[in-house]
């Protein structure tokens, strides 16, 4: 009698346990840079985060609930934030769900303090974490490094090296100094079947690179080695050393030839006559006079400005988001929001389900994920207007905007480049409150028209505490005060 109530209560466990999970089925999504979400998965109490919708650790109410306590111990209970208390009882769907949503607020808040989201102490749990998660060993392994140029750098390393290791071990097989290194970084990038490249995410500190690439399980996924900076004026101190020179031309050659460089016939004839010269400080001199030099490009993607539904290329540099839109009568526009005039900016993601033809979309079982950016630019005096661009790069974008502020901000401070880029961490930079000239910029000109910088204002940028977002399934607000007193003047 005695073992049939146990069985009983055993079928119990395991009958709640599936309910749940079948409640709970769906994942949200992590900005590598500031938030983090967490979905409950089919195995009992435990937990999965994505990065960029994709899988990156599964862990437990007890992991993070260690993690607590280490960084309590570490930093004091004064500066962690509350953690959801343990339960006595099996936990209803109901009770579940509102702890998914206590764990989840609980990560964004040590992920976005400056501290606590930098911390080894919180890096290393994560890393470890996606090591289990995918069941790959610590081991020597060799791991390919694309250059830009196609060409692989095969470096030994362990399965357990972080993203600083990895990004190290290749500066040393190149041969690239120490205080260069800090000028370059590590991305994950898909290369279409067509040869097109689209950037999926800058490699984090919080990941293993190895144990990244090799879940992907997929060959169309790399990783590719390209500079970390926007200002071109630094492109002086990487060719300074014949390594940087050649990793910094074979940059500009492989963006020219992808079209992401614009390139006139007149151009076209000088940069070839000097490749065939091997002038490759003179090649990248006139690579930086030409459109475009140093930007990212991102997918074709939709944008609600100036129309909503509006197809959009999207290009990140020259500390602006470039757009080239074709608006609903097939007129293609071109246009530029400076990040001077951004007051702040947003991530949003969504959990859609899809049907799969059948009539109850959520009996598929199978989602997707939609992310939009969205920044309140200042159109004009005392005008701010937000636009929103939805694309699956949508961290990608977040993450060069914030590493752009940084570079303005160690630039006005008159602090040390080569330091910020050697040990940059993922937070904002915090600055207060102060009054800049802020110049404007045309949006959405004619492609070829010249760009003039005619109309000047003057406005406070104030701390920025983002507003809620609505959307269909859950909304990430990204705070961030790096933009307080950048003024176009500080250029």
């Amino acid at each position: 009698m005695k073992e049939e109530i146990i069985i009983l209560k055993f079928l119990r466990i395991i009958l709640h346990t599936i309910l749940i999970g079948l409640f709970h089925v769906g994942c949200s999504v992590i900005d590598a840079l500031h938030f983090y979400s967490l979905s409950l998965c089919l195995s009992p109490q435990a937990y999965n985060i994505h990065v960029n919708g994709v899988l990156h650790c599964r862990v437990r109410y007890s992991q993070l609930l260690g993690l607590h306590e280490q960084i309590k111990k570490e930093y004091g209970s004064n500066v962690v934030p509350a953690f959801p208390p343990k339960k006595i009882f099996t936990l209803t769907p109901a009770e579940v769900e509102q702890r998914r949503e206590q764990l989840e607020k609980y990560m964004q808040a040590i992920r976005q303090d400056p501290l606590l989201g930098a911390s080894e102490l919180f890096n290393s749990f994560l890393r470890k974490a996606q090591q289990e998660t995918q069941q790959i060993p610590t081991e020597e392994v060799a791991i390919d490094i694309c250059l830009c140029n196609g060409q692989k750098v095969t470096v030994n390393i362990f399965t357990s090296y972080k993203t600083e290791d990895v990004l190290d071990a290749v500066a040393t097989k190149l041969d690239l100094p120490d205080d260069l290194v800090g000028y370059f970084s590590l991305f994950l990038v898909r290369e279409g079947v067509d040869g097109s490249l689209s950037f999926v995410r800058k490699l984090q500190e919080f990941e293993l690179p190895y144990v990244s690439i090799t879940s992907s399980r997929s060959s169309e996924f790399h990783i590719v080695l390209r500079k970390s900076y926007w200002d071109m004026a630094y492109d002086s101190d990487v060719m300074e050393n014949r390594v940087g020179l050649n990793l910094l031309y074979a940059q500009t050659v492989s963006d020219i030839e992808r079209g992401w460089i614009l390139v006139n016939k007149d151009q076209h004839r000088q940069l070839k006559s000097l490749q065939e010269k091997g002038s490759k400080k003179e090649f990248i001199h006139l690579g930086q006079t030409l459109k475009y030099y140093g930007y990212i490009k991102f997918d074709p993607c939709v944008t609600d400005f100036p129309e909503k539904g509006c197809q959009v290329i999207v290009s990140a540099g020259n500390n602006e988001l470039n757009f080239h839109v074709k608006l609903p009568n097939e007129q293609m526009k071109e246009g530029s929001f400076k990040v001077t005039r951004m007051r702040c900016w947003r991530i949003t993601s969504s959990v859609i389900p899809i049907a799969n033809g059948t009539t109850n979309p959520c009996s598929s079982g199978q989602f997707e994920i939609k992310l939009e950016l969205s920044f309140e630019y200042l159109m004009s005096k005392d005008r701010l207007q937000w636009v929103t661009i939805t694309s699956d790069q949508a961290i990608m974008m977040s993450i060069c905007l914030q590493s752009m502020v940084d570079e303005l901000m160690v630039k006005k401070s008159g602090g040390s480049i080569k330091k910020m880029l050697r040990k940059r961490h993922n937070g904002s930079i915090h600055r207060s409150d102060s009054q800049q000239a802020v110049k404007s910029s045309p949006l959405l000109d004619s492609p070829d028209s010249n760009r003039e910088q005619i109309v000047k204002l003057s406005t406070k940028l104030t701390s920025v505490s983002l507003r809620g977002v609505s959307a269909s399934n859950l909304a990430n607000n990204i705070s961030n005060y790096a933009f307080e007193g950048i003024g176009d003047d500080d250029l």
